[in-house]
């Protein structure tokens, strides 16, 4: 029999879905509201076939860029002989998730804020730059007790 290389070949384990979940998905996910510029997750939803996208951008992050009634433009970078091409996908709803990869960055940038309102004020002057994990701080292990010696006992034939 000849492989198959149909557009969904392959995806026998990537499109699976969680335990518990099968079946349509919530009506919850048809109201999610999307924004031009907000960053989504592409992870395709197996049970909804109509604007689901190649498997090829299963699992990447793009940029809104256009909002139609059922389905979301997102911008992905993808890479192609060496190069990055800018792809426009038109993605139905059911197979895009909010992002979650700038809620670190945006709550680091609060937290910023606040530390140097907190320095105009007369506070303490803080380096608000990211530092890599040093080593830790080398220290002498001083020993309580003097050690103890252990010999093994010779081998005796008891029998």
């Amino acid at each position: 029999m000849p492989h198959s290389f149909g557009y969904r070949a392959n995806t026998r384990t990537l499109f699976k879905k969680a335990f518990k979940t099968n079946g349509r998905c919530h009506t919850t996910t048809f109201l999610r509201t999307f924004k031009r510029g907000d960053y989504v997750d592409i992870k395709v939803d197996s049970s909804i076939h109509k604007g689901m996208p190649h498997k090829h951008y299963h699992g990447r992050t793009g940029v809104v860029f256009n909002i139609t009634k059922r389905a979301v433009g997102v911008t992905v970078n993808k890479e192609v002989n060496g190069r990055i091409i800018k792809k426009n996908l038109n993605i139905a709803v059911p197979h895009v998730l909010p992002s979650k990869c700038q809620q670190q960055i945006i709550a680091r940038k609060k937290e910023n804020e606040q530390i140097k309102a907190a320095a105009r004020k007369g506070g303490p002057k803080v380096n608000l730059k990211r530092v890599n994990t040093q080593p830790k701080a080398g220290y002498v292990y001083k020993i309580e007790k003097t050690p103890e010696t252990i010999q093994p006992l010779p081998y005796v034939d008891l029998v």
